[in-house]
């Protein structure tokens, strides 16, 4: 193994062919793990993997897991290459490892990012401890459409909630040390505004305004780079008319020269392949000429840069001095991690053997649980007695294991997950009183399935009805045309509900939906996402009162799926929908322009009463700040807590303002008859937006404020923002 020296002086060292080779990152096929969860394209079998490897030509590989062959591998690389250059590990470990916790979606419905750095922190320990070093995770796209599948790998609609969640799982991926074992490097994607297809449809075309880019889809991406990202994937779609993977104003203008990111880009897969498909290029040279100029530095999978870039740079249509940027930027970070120092890092055989995964089973149950949200609970329905009450756990989803991860899980331990009906005997005193009917599969009937569940309601005092979408609903490429449950769930529901007997519905879904009749009107709703391994547990602490939910939405749930795309924090109109108007506004004639669950709702087995906000000053000074207050007081019978939001609402702005935007908030809890007051502090900058004339910043006038339990809650205070 040679020792290093810096990287510039193995750069010096390196022939044009091993650059390029640090430029590509292919299927792992010394250690397969996940070889069908994409097109396969470029395959290469184990032997010649290795003899590229030897030859200095591969510099990362992806999604294989295992400590002996990836010693193996290393092993190659660093005392078989000429130049010794070790291998960079990376995979999709999206939201979980062998524990598997809550889709990021329902993970953000916590409010509480400080969980998500831990969850992020764990699923590194159990990431680094089987091999990697490098994760394509976390998605930060926001997501304003709800029939796009792969919002449930983010953090839902708001940009501010969106970028403290980014942030918060950059931190825990990464550690506090980046030569540690057990850091993982993180990769915010998919860069840029992939959220906002057209349609909802996965793949599509962005047709989007330089302030919304900006405002919007921008800023997840700066508060992970911020907080010590170092790679970044690019995404899939173009963004008017330029594909995400070739743009040069956002790969180097915004990501290299505004924000000063020294890390390197990796394509999503075989990204630089489809610009061909886009007809942004003439084949695949041309594609990779117009991805690698434009500052994609890594390829995954296609195989692009290593079969065109040599010919490309003695052509003299790359240049040299561009590819040695690239690869110094892929030099350092695998410097940055200590691998050159101590190339078999997180390659240690007893990694795995010491993990203690009692304790991640235990923050798994408690990320679950404090991502379910109580959206309805008419009559306090729940939370339910554990003894002297007959339930019948009714649905497809009451006795499944196999759609407890969610999307995008690749290494999840099977053997550590929970289902539903064993989570709930394992919370009743008396186990035989649960009565468990499936009803319907997924999507279809089965024989008898109705009326074994229809009696079994009428045997039940109170129904547990567990439907939703199975897990292939969402994530890549599964877009719908309609966010509703299937038909066969449906007519389950309105089977039971015909009964009379009190209904809970626990919901599994990755995304908002648009509920519809017995199950809208349930009695009591909990939106339970994918829960991952501890799943029936962490619903049994719900549904008995054991844990006093505290979640709220991290998206808006439609009255009907038209509406979509459907975010609380949407611009003003003209014709605002206002209560003494009945023609010529902003409305649906079937229905309501209002969600059915806005952002932010969410209930709890207590009642939280707000005072009235208020603000220390009539005005805030342009270099000045401004405390904004609440009392909050629980004036329920049980001690809970409370996420206690903070918005604001320019009135008058060079370019429209939104109704409202998230700029705070603080999950309290609060005993109960006790209370608390909240402050939040603003100042200019949390005001700031892109301008008419492109400029990013404040604008002098008036605003509202609210401190509210939701984004449709609450009454206004004001105060005027002076000129400078």
């Amino acid at each position: 193994m040679r020792t290093f020296v810096s990287v510039d002086a193995l750069l010096d060292e390196m022939t044009l062919e091993e650059k390029i080779g640090q430029l590509g990152i292919f299927a792992d096929m010394l250690r397969p793990f996940a070889p069908g969860i994409n097109p396969e394209m470029n395959a290469r079998n184990a032997s010649e993997l290795t003899e590229q490897i030897r030859a200095g030509r591969v510099g990362s590989l992806f999604n294989g897991i295992g400590v002996e062959q990836g010693r193996e591998a290393q092993r190659v690389a660093v005392e078989e290459a000429r130049l010794g250059i070790p291998l960079l590990f990376g995979a999709d470990v999206i939201h979980g490892m062998r524990t598997v916790f809550p889709i990021p979606l329902g993970e953000a419905a916590s409010f509480e990012p400080a969980l998500a750095e831990r969850t992020a922190r764990v699923a590194a320990i159990e990431a680094t401890a089987a091999g990697l070093h490098w994760t394509f995770a976390p998605a930060v796209d926001i997501a304003r459409d709800q029939r796009w599948g792969r919002g449930a790998e983010g953090a839902g609609e708001d940009p501010f909630l969106g970028s403290a969640f980014a942030a918060a799982r950059v931190r825990g991926f990464q550690g506090d040390d980046l030569t540690a074992d057990d850091a993982l490097l993180a990769t915010p994607k998919h860069f840029v505004g992939y959220g906002a297809v057209m349609g909802g449809l996965d793949y599509n075309s962005v047709e989007i305004a330089e302030g919304t880019l900006r405002d919007v889809h921008l800023p997840p991406f700066k508060a992970a780079i911020d907080a010590g990202a170092l790679t970044v994937m690019s995404a899939f779609n173009d963004i008017n008319g330029v594909p995400a993977s070739a743009h040069h104003g956002l790969l180097t203008g915004v990501l290299r020269d505004e924000w000063a990111f020294r890390g390197f880009v990796v394509s999503d897969y075989t990204a630089d392949f489809e610009l061909i498909a886009h007809g942004y290029a003439e084949d695949e040279r041309d594609a990779t000429r117009v991805a690698f100029n434009a500052g994609l530095d890594m390829s995954m999978q296609s195989g692009l840069y290593g079969a065109h870039l040599a010919d490309l740079v003695r052509s003299g249509e790359v240049s040299i001095e561009t590819i040695d940027a690239s690869v110094r930027r892929v030099l350092e970070i695998k410097r940055a991690i200590g691998l050159f120092d101590n190339p078999y890092r997180s390659l240690d055989a007893g990694a795995d053997a010491a993990l203690d995964l009692d304790a991640h089973a235990a923050l798994a149950r408690d990320a679950a649980r404090r991502s379910i949200v109580l959206a309805r609970n008419e009559g306090d329905l729940l939370p339910l007695p554990r003894a002297g009450t007959r339930i019948a756990l009714i649905g497809p989803f009451a006795q499944d294991r196999d759609n407890l991860e969610g999307c995008w899980t690749l290494f999840g331990d099977k053997r550590l997950h929970v289902n539903l009906e064993d989570g709930l005997r394992a919370a009743l005193e008396d186990p035989s009183s649960l009565d468990v009917v499936p009803g319907c599969a997924f999507e279809a009937a089965i024989d008898g399935g109705l009326d074994a569940a229809v009696a079994a309601a009428r045997a039940a005092d109170v129904v547990l009805l567990a439907v939703g979408e199975p897990q292939g609903f969402s994530g890549e490429a599964q877009s719908r045309v309609a966010i509703t449950l299937p038909p066969a769930q449906q007519a389950l529901a309105e089977a039971v509900a015909a009964t009379g007997t009190p209904i809970v519905v626990l919901l599994r879904n990755g995304r908002a939906l648009a509920l519809e009749g017995a199950v809208r009107d349930a009695q009591a709703i909990l939106v339970t996402w994918f829960l991952g391994s501890q799943t029936g547990l962490a619903v049994a602490d719900i549904v008995f009162g054991d844990a006093n939910p505290s979640a709220r939405l991290p998206v808006s749930f439609p009255v009907h799926s038209g509406q979509q795309p459907l975010f609380y924090n949407r611009m003003r109109t003209g014709r605002p929908e206002l209560p003494d108007m009945t023609e010529f506004k902003a409305r649906w004639r079937e229905g309501p322009h209002a969600p059915l669950y806005a952002f932010g709702h969410g209930l709890s087995y207590t009642r939280f009463d707000y005072a009235a906000t208020t603000v220390d000053a009539a005005r805030l000074a342009w270099d000045g700040t401004l405390t904004v207050s609440a009392r909050i007081t629980n004036t329920g019978p049980r001690d809970g807590e409370e996420v206690v939001q903070l918005y604001v609402h320019d009135r008058v702005g060079s370019r429209v303002r939104p109704i409202r935007e998230l700029k705070g908030f603080r999950k309290i809890t609060l005993a109960a008859g006790t209370s608390e007051t909240v402050s939040f502090t603003l100042d200019r900058h949390a005001l700031a937006f892109t301008r008419a004339d492109g400029t990013f910043g404040a604008e002098p006038g008036r605003f509202d404020v609210w401190i509210a339990p939701a984004s449709d809650r609450g009454e206004a205070a004001t105060f005027e923002l002076l000129a400078g």
